[in-house]
């Protein structure tokens, strides 16, 4: 995993510094996203992967399945990847950009998991209450797993906080072990 992280960094430093440049950080996310969607598909994963095929048809072939939804710059960098074999990595270069936008917005998307539904109000406060510890604009996303009993379990990028009964259960039983 690192070492596709390592791959797709200068590639992803490249089109962030295209898409501030054109005032575009959300039509690049896009575009890189659909492109990325392209590639993960299980046909053209294989034809991208055949030895036969130039690095022109590879990349014809992605810019044909996106049509008219990538600019020129966009078709210019999908052509560069091609050229260096590095299609394969648009998944990568996508997550990564849009970190990279999330951090220069000071914006982050939170994942809350709940034993029971949370309603309109609830995601408002909990969205503030994460906006004032992590200094920075939150958007919540929330699901349901009813195997937490109670609590809530909250993913924003590498940061974890499990508040739910069943991890504390773990951590109690794991206590209890040792």
């Amino acid at each position: 995993m690192a070492e596709l992280s390592t791959v797709a960094r200068p590639y992803t430093k490249a089109a962030f510094q295209a898409a501030v440049e054109q005032q575009a950080l959300d039509k690049w996310s896009d575009m890189l996203a659909l492109a990325a969607q392209a590639v993960q598909d299980e046909q053209v994963s294989k034809l991208l992967n055949n030895p036969a095929l130039g690095s022109d048809a590879k990349a014809e072939l992605v810019l044909e399945i996106c049509s008219d939804k990538l600019d020129e710059q966009a078709q210019n960098f999908i052509r560069i990847l091609a050229e260096n074999k590095r299609l394969p990595v648009l998944p990568e270069i996508s997550a990564l950009f849009d970190v990279m936008k999330a951090q220069m917005q000071q914006s982050i998307d939170v994942a809350v998991t709940t034993a029971f539904e949370l309603n309109e109000e609830q995601q408002t406060k909990l969205a503030q209450a994460l906006g004032k510890k992590l200094a920075c604009e939150v958007s919540v996303t929330s699901d349901v797993d009813e195997s937490l009993i109670g609590g809530a379990v909250i993913r924003a990028g590498d940061l974890v906080i499990d508040g739910s009964i069943r991890g504390k259960l773990a951590k109690l039983s794991e206590t209890l072990r040792s």
